[in-house]
C-alpha cells in the first residue's frame, strides 16, 4: 500500500473511531459531497494561540490612503513610490505604528504562518494586484516573518496565474498555493451552512490578512472583504441565497477565519461599482487608494458607502432600488462581529 493510500485509511479509521464533536455536521445550505463526516479527523485539529498576537487601535476606525496620481492615466502598474506611501501609512496607522514594518511586527510574531487571502475571481483587471501583495509580503519578512511562513492563496491556481500570481509551492520563498479542491474532509459547521475549508488553512495558517477589491458583488451587493472568505470553503455556490444573507457573516465570524484574522486590507487602485463580482471595465474607475481596517464589518460598511457615491455619480440606482442591499452586513454587527453603522465609524484619510 503506498504512502497516500496508507494516510487515507489511517484518517478514516481515525474517524470512524472518534465520538461527534460540537461544531461539525452534515447540515448546510446544500447538499455536501460523498464521503463528508461529522466528526473530525486528524487534520482537522486546530493550532493553538501562539505567543505574540498584539491588540490594535480601536476596531471601529477605517484607514483610508488615496493618492492622485498612484495609477498612471493610460494604464499600467502602480507608481511605486506612492504605492508605498499609500500602502504603507494605512497599514501602519491600523496597526497604531509609525511604519508598515512596525505595524506588522506588532500584529504579527516570528512563529506565526500568515495566510494572506486574495481575491483573484476577476482576473488581472479587477483582482488584487501582483505589486500591492508583494509589499505586504516584504514587509512581513522585515518585521520578522520567515519568507516560507507567509502563505498566499486563493480557491484556485489557474485564478491565481490569471490575476498574476504563478503558484509556487515547494520553491524557496514566499508560497503561492490553490486549494484547487484539497479540503478538510469532514465538515464545519458555522450556523447557516457547514463546509470543508481549505486544508491549508485549517492545517497551518495561525494568523490571516483579508486582501479585497472595491467591488461591486452582483447579488451580494458589494464584494469587498468578508465575501472574500467564500473562496476557503467547498461550497460557497450554495450560500449566495437571499444576496448571501446571512451567510457571509456567519462564515467570517467562524473562529477558524475570526481568531485568525488580524487586517483587511481593500486595494482600491481601480474599482468597480457595477457588473460585479466579474470585471465589467464600464463600470471601473480609478479609486486611486487602499481602505484598511482590523474591523471587518466596518470595512464593507465603508466600501459599500463609497461604491454608492459613484454609483450616484453615473447615474445608476441604489443597490437598494436594485433589490441588492447587502443586508450581511448589519448581520455581521448583530453577531458582534463589528460596527455596521458608518455614522459611528471613524474614517481617518491618511
Amino acid at each position: 500500500m503506498d504512502r497516500t493510500r496508507r494516510r487515507i485509511t489511517a484518517t478514516l479509521l481515525l474517524g470512524a473511531a472518534a465520538a461527534p464533536v460540537a461544531g461539525l455536521s452534515l447540515t448546510g445550505c446544500g447538499n455536501g459531497g460523498a464521503g463528508d463526516g461529522t466528526a473530525p479527523g486528524p487534520s482537522d485539529a486546530v493550532p493553538g494561540p501562539l505567543p505574540g498576537p498584539k491588540s490594535a487601535p480601536s476596531p471601529a476606525v477605517v484607514y483610508r490612503s488615496r493618492r492622485p496620481g498612484i495609477l498612471p492615466a493610460g494604464g499600467g502598474p502602480a507608481d511605486p513610490a506612492l504605492l508605498d506611501d499609500a500602502l504603507g501609512s494605512a497599514v501602519a496607522r491600523a496597526a497604531g505604528e509609525a511604519s508598515a514594518v512596525d505595524g506588522f511586527r506588532r500584529l504579527f510574531g516570528p512563529r506565526d504562518v500568515v495566510g494572506i487571502k486574495i481575491n483573484a475571481l476577476a482576473g488581472r483587471a479587477m483582482s488584487a494586484r501582483p505589486e500591492v501583495v508583494s509589499r505586504i509580503t516584504r514587509w512581513l519578512q522585515a518585521a520578522g516573518v520567515p519568507a516560507r511562513q507567509v502563505v498566499i492563496f486563493e480557491r484556485d491556481e489557474r485564478e491565481l496565474l490569471r490575476a498574476g500570481f504563478p503558484p509556487n509551492h515547494g520553491g524557496g520563498g514566499v508560497r503561492v498555493i490553490g486549494a484547487d479542491g484539497d479540503y478538510t474532509f469532514w465538515r464545519r459547521d458555522w450556523g447557516p451552512s457547514s463546509s470543508r475549508f481549505t486544508r491549508i488553512l485549517a492545517d497551518e495558517m495561525t494568523a490571516l490578512i483579508n486582501v479585497g477589491v472595491l467591488k461591486d458583488g452582483g447579488e451580494a451587493g458589494v464584494a469587498v472583504g468578508m465575501k472574500n472568505w467564500y473562496g476557503v470553503i467547498h461550497n460557497p455556490q450554495q450560500c449566495h441565497d437571499d444576496g448571501c444573507h446571512p451567510f457571509i457573516a456567519h462564515l467570517a465570524a467562524y473562529p477558524l477565519i475570526r481568531d485568525r484574522l488580524r487586517l483587511t486590507i481593500v486595494d482600491g487602485l481601480t474599482a468597480q461599482c457595477h457588473g460585479g463580482p466579474m470585471l465589467s471595465p464600464r463600470w471601473t474607475w480609478n479609486w486611486g487608494g487602499f481602505l484598511v481596517s482590523t474591523d471587518p464589518v466596518a470595512l464593507d460598511a465603508v466600501a459599500w458607502q463609497t461604491l454608492e457615491a459613484r454609483r450616484q455619480e453615473v447615474g445608476l440606482p441604489t443597490l437598494a432600488a436594485e433589490g441588492r442591499t447587502p443586508k450581511w452586513i448589519a448581520e455581521g454587527a448583530r453577531i458582534g462581529l463589528g460596527q455596521a453603522d458608518v455614522a459611528k465609524v471613524a474614517i481617518e484619510d491618511v
